[in-house]
């Protein structure tokens, strides 16, 4: 029982145990990270990097050492680790750095599936450079249709971005082979990691992508940090995306010398006690391990979708069979908004909304959806007591 790790559970909700189901927006942080960020705010906290002194020293060390242990996470080296403030950030980055490369008419294929975060970036690309935005939809079922997506490469295409697993559909996209089929054509290929991070084992040198980007609060981490994983030698020979601190060799009044990747792409005072949450929130998913979590998770998964097919009213985004820890779906005859009402007075906690997904959602010509989404802490009980939530609003409603 991993609730027992989780502070927030020993809260309750209108008087009942929480049921946390919103996992894929912002999960909840374990004693571990917790304790870690409050031991170097209270005994080891300093400026990192330029310090003389005990306190940067330690500081820098543990600072350092989240980037070499993030790193060996997603098997790659640590001067590929970049730290933004999020995967929105790392996004951003390669767009303002990568993107500026680019000319009118080169071409960008993404997924209609794509968070916002990883299709707003492009568009802002395509206003300003008139680059193409070329879109690859998805079956039926939720899943990308990889023969498109091939058909759609040609030599004028010289980015793809993709996300790992959708935020709404739950279905893992062919990363792997999405980016054998770019660099055929002599693309990059960003992959957004989000989701994909805390359910599937990544190894960066396997699916060989340019980019990666991934949030801390996705991994049981601390907001306001995130990664962006870059191929060093590219990176390397970008412009940085903003000047300050910490990314220069020299200034004088009238020009400067930058740094190397990646302290060229983390201007200013970076994120110290974030990084250390993230180094301990790795570590505590990974002391668990992948195989233990993806077990537990399928085995939730098998139980929700089990129940789910028993009540004929729910309209499910793609197929129920196809989903990998969340599910998104509507239920006939009712709005989202009133069922998550009905939902959080039995402190079961949902998501409801196009979850920063819209294209995907007029895809399937719906303007919302419910979204129930696993963490490692929920349990057989967390599921049962949600669909039985689920069948109260029902009676209530309908």
């Amino acid at each position: 029982m991993l609730k027992k790790d989780f502070p927030i559970f020993q809260e309750k909700v209108y008087g009942k145990d929480l049921v946390f189901l919103d996992t894929a927006a912002s999960a909840q942080k374990p004693k571990a990270v917790l304790d870690a960020m409050h031991r170097a705010a209270t005994k080891e906290y300093a400026n990192v990097h330029r310090g003389a002194y005990y306190l940067s020293e330690v500081a820098t060390i543990h600072f350092e050492d989240a980037r070499k242990r993030i790193a060996e996470f997603i098997h790659a080296q640590p001067r590929d680790i970049i730290f933004t403030r999020g995967a929105t950030d790392a996004i951003n980055l390669v767009a303002g750095t990568y993107g500026r490369t680019l000319k009118k008419g080169d071409e960008i294929i993404l997924s209609v599936a794509e968070h916002h975060s990883n299709m707003v970036p492009w568009q802002l690309l395509q206003n300003e450079k008139g680059v193409i935005l070329k879109f690859i939809d998805v079956t039926n079922e939720g899943v990308l249709d990889l023969e498109a997506f091939q058909k759609a490469l040609t030599k004028k295409t010289k980015l793809v971005a993709m996300t790992q697993m959708s935020n709404v559909l739950g279905t893992v996209f062919p990363v792997k082979e999405i980016v054998r089929l770019a660099h055929e054509v002599g693309a990059k290929v960003l992959i957004d990691g989000c989701q994909g991070i805390v359910h599937i084992p990544t190894n960066v040198k396997d699916i060989k992508c340019d980019w990666l980007a991934f949030s801390g609060h996705k991994i049981y981490g601390p907001t306001g940090i995130g990664v962006l994983y870059a191929k060093w030698d590219v990176m390397n020979e970008l412009p940085p995306l903003q000047g300050g601190g910490d990314m220069v060799k020299s200034v004088h009044l009238h020009q400067a010398v930058y740094t190397d990747s990646p302290a060229k792409f983390e201007a200013g005072t970076p994120a110290i006690l974030e990084a250390v949450g993230l180094h301990a929130a790795i570590d505590y998913v990974s002391a668990i391990g992948m195989d233990s979590l993806n077990q537990n998770e399928e085995h939730l998964m098998k139980i929700l979708i089990e129940e789910l097919e028993k009540i004929p009213e729910i309209i499910p985004l793609g197929e129920l069979k196809c989903k990998k820890s969340l599910v998104s779906f509507n239920v006939k005859g009712l709005h989202p908004q009133d069922v998550a009402m009905i939902l959080d007075q039995q402190a079961v906690a949902v998501r409801i909304g196009h979850h920063c997904a819209q294209p995907i959602h007029e895809r399937f010509g719906v303007p919302g959806s419910i979204r129930v989404s696993l963490g490692l802490y929920n349990d057989e009980t967390d599921v049962f007591a949600f669909i039985e939530a689920l069948k109260k609003a029902q009676r209530m409603l309908l």
